[in-house]
């Protein structure tokens, strides 16, 4: 059992927090809202540190689970960052879905120091953090890895390492590129199906065994018939990184024009205010067009 830190109690750092706690880990939270840490300590025990820098104080792991590469460099490298805890041989582990670029950036800031940091990037959602069964893609040395891969299974299913460091950053930009064009497939097929006078429900209990089939039309066929959203994982965090995949096929000379197109439409659910919508309410839009 190690002594572990987690920074960012969000819908999917909460539940993963307490799977660690639960696998008997000595855990301690921080969160930039401190209440959220109260809640989570008050829930499952462990302690809560005022900065991250407290936090990962004398932690053996410290996994970070934030918004974006501005809040990851804050937690790191900014003023009471986890680094300035930190001690040689301590290993951080990104579960945030940010760029290549500045994972890159601190994992050498971290190599300076003698700290290990590993991109490891998640999929599966709100449901698969709680249930523990997450999809994790990893990057950097295989040491530090191999040393964090049993700490992840805490809450990860799938846990494999895709190469260097930005490895598993760069992983999860295919799955986030998939998912846009599968789920405006889905969308448009279900709207099809409406507007011919066909059972949505039925038409997927057809199809979801055949070639068509997919985890978003298993899970999310139910509530877009019912044009419920209010759940799963927002448009604005799914913009945020179609906005990374984006910037780096323009590096890398990819193209990405399926993509590019759904990253639009997603744009037009913002419109409609239906920014922490659900990335399935792309059927709303074609609803609402007619």
């Amino acid at each position: 059992m190690a002594k572990i830190a987690f920074l960012g109690l969000g819908v999917m750092g909460y539940p993963m927090a307490g799977h660690l706690q639960a696998a008997g880990h000595d855990v301690t939270v921080y969160n930039r809202t401190a209440t959220k840490a109260e809640a989570w300590v008050k829930e499952h025990g462990g302690a809560m540190g005022a900065t991250p820098q407290e936090a990962a104080t004398g932690a053996e792991f410290v996994m970070t689970c934030v918004g974006n590469d501005d809040d990851l460099r804050h937690v790191c490298i900014g003023e009471g960052g986890a680094f300035g805890g930190m001690n040689k041989g301590a290993i951080l582990v990104d579960h945030t879905t940010v760029s290549a670029k500045v994972t890159v950036e601190l994992y050498a800031a971290g190599r300076d120091k003698g700290i290990a940091f590993v991109d490891a990037p998640i999929s599966g959602g709100q449901a698969g953090a709680e249930n523990g069964i997450l999809s994790i893609m990893c990057g950097g040395d295989e040491a530090a890895y191999a040393a964090a891969e049993p700490v992840m299974q805490a809450y990860g299913r799938t846990i494999k390492r895709l190469g260097e460091s930005g490895a598993g950053q760069l992983t999860k930009m295919v799955n986030q590129i998939c998912i846009a064009g599968l789920v405006q497939g889905l969308s448009e097929g279900l709207h099809f199906a409406e507007k011919a006078g066909l059972d949505i429900r039925e038409v997927v209990d057809v199809i979801q065994g055949g070639a068509a089939g997919s985890w978003q039309m298993v899970n999310r066929h139910k509530p877009m018939a019912d044009n419920h959203f209010e759940h799963g994982f927002a448009v604005d965090w799914m913009r945020k990184d179609l906005g990374i995949c984006l910037a780096t096929a323009n590096e890398t000379g990819a193209s990405l024009p399926v993509t590019a197109l759904v990253d639009q439409f997603y744009k037009d659910v913002q419109r409609l205010g239906g920014g922490r919508w659900d990335t399935s309410s792309l059927i709303k839009r074609l609803r609402d067009m007619g």
